[in-house]
């Protein structure tokens, strides 16, 4: 098997359909982006991050409490080996992605690059419990590790589709990088090399483990690289809300050739473009539904509602929301203010301000420093509602079976 089995790597110049989602894709991501404060969208990274975190993990079938996420963000782990087992995993795949976001635009090897590709799948299972660092073959219950940053040794078959043997994937990712160079694709065929770049990298199944968690995250860091803000919204929470669309997109994407009309490659060109235009509907749908939530005015809204509730039933102190709406606005909040904006002493204002910060409502760098808004797990639903929700019952996955 040689590279041209995974042709074609990108669909052909004239998908007019897929250009006008990635277009749309582009420009509405944009402006979801211009809705918020830019310190406001520092922490609606934070929780993106969380949630983007909370689907990838559970579409690999790791079900995580997203309060046990916010938890581990802060180290503070389960007693029970299971749970904090997750919440390991959990850490290791915000502070990837937390990487990745800083360095947005200035990425010292593109995204899709084996180098890139390595790095990531490094970084997260460097961070990740022994527990969760083996793969079994089910023919032997034989058990093999898996390293950190590692292409895989071993064959792997992923249902009816055979991914490359071993030896040769090293040659796969080579062509992998050449077909999406970013210098060599327009903008628009940039933002579809995301969508396609996914599925490729999954059909070459370069690690033993976690090629799932890798992909979306090399997903997520092209889309960043070509200048599309994924920092507000969630490929992954895009992908699990239509979990087994997903897998039965990824699958179809596996197969052969259907006849001549279907490209010239060794895999169906018709597949990968549905695919591609599967990935791209669910990324706009999800630009759409935090753009819903984040809307400035429904979003002060709920959160006067819940506040309110909260001073009335004695759980924040009175003066709360004029606070929260004024970071909400602003940005930031320079601490020698509040006393004249809620109209109390300044012991009053550093007891409310204290008790914001304590609930994570208020955050600062320092305790002199300007205050900033927070979104605690104890306020998402509320604040969020929808944001965390299930996937759907029964969905098909694709399994990994490995063998020595």
């Amino acid at each position: 098997m040689n590279p041209s089995a995974a042709e074609p790597y990108m669909p052909a110049e004239l998908t007019g359909s897929l250009e006008d989602l990635a277009f749309d894709l582009a420009m509405e991501a944009g402006e979801l982006a211009g809705q918020l404060h830019p310190v406001v969208r520092l922490s609606v990274a934070d929780l993106t991050r969380s949630v983007n975190c909370f689907y990838s993990n559970l579409i690999a079938g790791h079900d995580s409490d997203p309060r046990d996420i916010d938890r581990a963000v802060v180290a503070d782990y389960s007693t029970d080996p299971h749970r904090r087992d997750l919440q390991l995993q959990a850490r290791a795949h915000i502070e990837v992605q937390r990487m990745i976001d800083a360095s947005a635009g200035g990425f010292p090897q593109r995204p899709a690059t084996r180098e890139f590709i390595e790095w990531t799948h490094r970084e997260f299972c460097e961070r990740l419990p022994d527990a969760l660092l083996s793969v079994e073959i089910p023919d032997t219950g034989r058990r093999l590790r898996v390293v950190a940053g590692q292409l895989r040794t071993h064959y792997v078959a992923l249902g009816r589709s055979v991914p490359p043997p071993a030896c040769e994937v090293p040659a796969f990712l080579s062509r992998f990088e050449q077909a999406y160079d970013s210098t060599r694709l327009s903008k628009t065929r940039q933002v579809i090399a995301a969508a396609a770049a996914h599925h490729r990298l999954l059909w070459i199944h370069p690690f033993l483990d976690a090629n799932g968690r890798v992909a979306r995250l090399m997903s997520h860091a092209m889309l960043l690289d070509v200048g599309v803000d994924t920092s507000l919204w969630s490929v992954s929470r895009g992908l699990a809300r239509s979990v087994s669309e997903y897998e039965r997109m990824l699958m179809a994407a596996d197969e052969p050739r259907r006849r001549d009309p279907d490209g010239r490659g060794a895999l169906s060109q018709s597949a990968l473009i549905e695919f591609c235009q599967f990935f791209l509907e669910a990324c706009i749908d999800q630009v759409r539904f935090m753009r819903e939530l984040l809307e400035p005015s429904e979003l002060g809204r709920r959160i006067e509602l819940h506040v309110r509730d909260e001073e009335h039933a004695g759980g924040l102190p009175k003066h709360s929301y004029p606070i929260l709406r004024e970071v909400l606005l602003a940005g930031e909040l320079e601490r020698g203010r509040i006393a004249g904006l809620i109209d109390t002493s300044e012991r009053t204002a550093r007891r409310t301000v204290a008790a914001l910060v304590d609930g994570g409502l208020l955050l600062s760098e320092s305790h002199k420093a300007p205050l900033r808004i927070g979104f605690p797990i104890d306020v998402v639903e509320r604040w969020f509602p929808r944001l965390y929700s299930p996937l759907e019952k029964d969905a098909p996955r694709r399994e990994s079976v490995t063998a020595g």
